[in-house]
């Protein structure tokens, strides 16, 4: 990414907090045959320091990524949209695009089949608790079980990120005032974003 430092992600925590949020990733891999990208869920691990996040693979997937073998880049998207000239000063006329996003870096390590079905369940729960009458793995174990075996688990220790929240930290407080007030009306976690980027931190 662009390497602007006003909108540099520099904490782990913020990190963390957006691998939460949106937890929907896409995988890329420089594999023999050329980059192979994919997308799947993930969950941090939260047993372990640093930023650690895990997930499976739907085979062939994992032959296609040469999974295990080399250094993947993982994306994390948070919100994003376009930023109209029109919600700035008379005169500002060059558009933007506001954004958070996470770039991880790291080398995935394999699961086995009876850690990959953990994970399997956990991240079914994890997405089923907010569901009424949420489903669970475990009501049919065995035949579940049958099913994860078209599934690679992995775990990935990132070893760097490269992040940003580019939130019109460049505007006067009058015009990001005017930005989120629109943005609130069409993408409000967008909005809820550039409003917590600006509360004073502790």
């Amino acid at each position: 990414m662009r390497h602007t430092p006003r909108y540099l992600m520099t904490d782990p925590e913020e990190v963390r907090r957006l691998i939460r949020r949106h937890p929907w990733a896409t995988f890329v891999s420089p594999a023999s045959t050329g980059l192979v990208a994919s997308h799947y869920p993930v969950l941090l691990d939260h047993d372990v320091d640093g930023i650690v996040i895990v997930s499976h693979f739907g085979r062939p997937d994992d032959e296609l990524h040469e999974l295990g073998q080399h250094q993947m880049l993982v994306i994390v998207q948070g919100p994003h949209d376009y930023v109209s000239p029109s919600w700035y000063a008379p005169g500002d006329l060059v558009p933007t695009w506001n954004h958070v996003t996470a770039h991880l870096y790291g080398t995935p390590e394999v699961l086995t089949d009876d850690e990959n079905y953990a994970m399997l369940e956990r991240l079914t729960d994890h997405f089923e608790r907010g569901h009424p009458h949420g489903r669970s793995l475990s009501e049919d174990e065995a035949g579940t079980r049958r099913l994860a075996k078209g599934t690679v688990g992995l775990r990935l220790r990132v070893d760097r990120f490269d992040a940003r929240a580019k939130l019109s930290q460049n505007k006067a407080p009058e015009v990001r005032k005017n930005v989120v007030a629109h943005l609130a009306e069409v993408n409000p976690a967008l909005a809820e974003e550039m409003i917590r980027d600006a509360a004073p931190r502790p």
